[in-house]
C-alpha cells in the first residue's frame, strides 16, 4: 500500500482549481474517510487503498445521495407512485449511473488513465 501524500496546493494546481475550494472538497473527503490526510512538514492528503475507494464514495461524500434520489425537476413529492413528467426516464439512467460507479474503483481509473483509455483535458 503506497501512501504518498500530496499537499492542498499540489492538488489544487493539477486540477486548476483554487486552493480555498479544493481544500473544502479534499478536507470533506477526509471527514468522510474517503481519503485520509495527516499534519505537519511531511503531511498531506492520501489514499489508503485505491482499491477499495469507489467513484460512489466520492460523489456521495461530495454531494450526498440527492444525485440518485431527489427529482430532477426539483419537485419535493415525486416518487414512483407519484413520479413527475420524466421521473421513469431519470430512474433507468440514474440506476445505470449507480450501477456504474459501484463497480469503478480509483484504482481501475488510474490503470484505465495509465493505458491511455482516456484523455484528460
Amino acid at each position: 500500500m503506497n501512501k504518498e501524500k500530496t499537499g492542498m496546493s499540489e492538488v489544487a494546481e493539477a486540477i486548476g482549481a483554487p486552493v480555498h475550494f479544493t481544500a473544502r472538497i479534499l478536507q470533506g473527503l477526509s471527514r468522510k474517510r474517503v481519503i485520509s490526510s495527516s499534519k505537519g512538514p511531511h503531511g498531506g492528503f492520501y489514499i489508503e487503498n485505491s482499491a477499495k475507494v469507489y467513484l460512489i464514495d466520492i460523489i456521495r461524500a461530495i454531494e450526498g445521495d440527492g444525485l440518485f434520489n431527489a427529482c430532477i425537476l426539483g419537485l419535493k413529492n415525486c416518487s414512483d407512485t407519484k413520479p413527475c413528467p420524466v421521473h421513469d426516464e431519470i430512474k433507468t439512467v440514474r440506476t445505470q449511473l449507480l450501477l456504474e460507479f459501484n463497480k469503478k474503483s480509483l484504482r481501475d481509473l488510474v490503470s484505465d488513465y495509465q493505458q491511455n483509455k482516456y484523455v484528460l483535458k
